[in-house]
């Protein structure tokens, strides 16, 4: 496995800048995530690394190797994309073979057959290893093209959202997954998702991508408890973050335009009134929806209290983040 660090790196479309000026050190053996909407510049930041784009300025280096004329073969590199790349008249077992049948790897026969076994029992595709790819459901494609990459032992791991087509219950065990074969081969992830439950359960590192710039990057603790900005607070945390104006509950805080409050640091018993709107009881949580003169206010309730809409409850703040007029934070 090998450490990637980018320097100043930049790419355009036309006049649409993609990815601008980022620079990011993505430690040996690491697990970061890139988190961002759609068009914030994490899948170009994955194919520029792959050798898939070309870069317009800047520098990436893998292992102290600077890439910047090398090819994706070259670069030693496994991706995973969105969408499922398999060759469909090849059988399961075929597929995830292919890529250490390459001649560069010369990899043995008994290696291979070894490799795909283990690879097959951890993707749950053990059953389907002599069925045709056209044969499979869409997750079982993706686990296919999952395996393609772990059965290699590349320096760098690329993963370009690739739970987003597997259902809730195998999203959730491959999670864990992934994690545990990350962990145990030391391997070096670079993983793109809208999906901020992968972020904070998978990554050792998340950076927080916005219009093609990196704007924070640390561990995800980090990014929960200290975001800089409006925006990188509404990137973490489930539910999201309550922004709400400074003055809600008394004087601001000095320069504070908004407050942030995560649900858990909204206290009940004291405070201002607020009405109980729609309640969510979830087990061994109930989140509460309250709306305080206009503004909707989500906080976690004890689970064996009974609420009831149009009923009220007292709350206060509790180590509210401070933001400015622009959006960014006031420590």
């Amino acid at each position: 496995m090998a450490e990637v660090i980018l320097r100043g790196v930049s790419k355009s479309f036309g006049a649409t800048a993609a990815v601008t000026d980022v620079d990011m050190t993505i430690p040996d053996g690491a697990f970061v995530v890139l988190l961002g909407p759609t068009g914030a510049g994490k899948t170009t930041t994955l194919r520029l690394i792959s050798g898939l784009e070309k870069l317009d300025a800047g520098e990436i280096s893998i292992g102290g190797r600077a890439v910047k004329d090398e090819t994706p073969a070259q670069r030693d590199v496994a991706m995973v994309f969105q969408q499922y790349s398999l060759y469909p008249h090849l059988t399961v077992r075929e597929n995830l073979e292919f890529p250490l049948k390459s001649p560069i790897l010369k990899t043995p026969k008994e290696e291979i057959a070894r490799k795909v076994g283990e690879v097959a029992d951890v993707l749950q595709i053990s059953h389907k290893l002599e069925n045709k790819a056209t044969a499979l459901s869409g997750g079982e494609m993706q686990r296919v093209s999952i395996g393609r990459a772990l059965v290699r032992d590349p320096q760098v791991y690329l993963m370009d959202e690739p739970l987003s087509s597997l259902d809730a219950k195998l999203r959730t065990d491959l999670r864990i997954e992934l994690k545990r074969i990350q962990a145990s081969l030391g391997a070096t992830i670079l993983y793109v998702t809208h999906d901020q439950i992968e972020a904070m359960t998978m990554a050792t590192h998340v950076g927080v991508l916005n219009a093609g710039r990196l704007v924070q990057y640390g561990t995800p603790r980090e990014i929960y408890e200290n975001p800089n900005s409006v925006y990188v607070a509404s990137r973490l945390g489930l539910p999201r973050i309550n922004i709400l104006p400074g003055d809600l509950f008394g004087p601001a805080p000095k320069g504070a335009h908004q407050i942030g409050l995560r649900p858990e640091h909204v206290t009940q018993g004291e405070g201002r009134e607020a009405t109980v709107g729609r309640i969510e009881r979830l087990g061994d949580h109930t989140r509460l929806h309250l709306s305080l003169e206009g503004h909707d206010i989500i906080t976690l309730a004890d689970p064996h209290a009974e609420y009831t809409p149009g009923t009220h409850v007292k709350i206060a703040p509790r180590e509210p983040l401070c933001f400015d007029a622009s959006g960014d934070r006031i420590y």
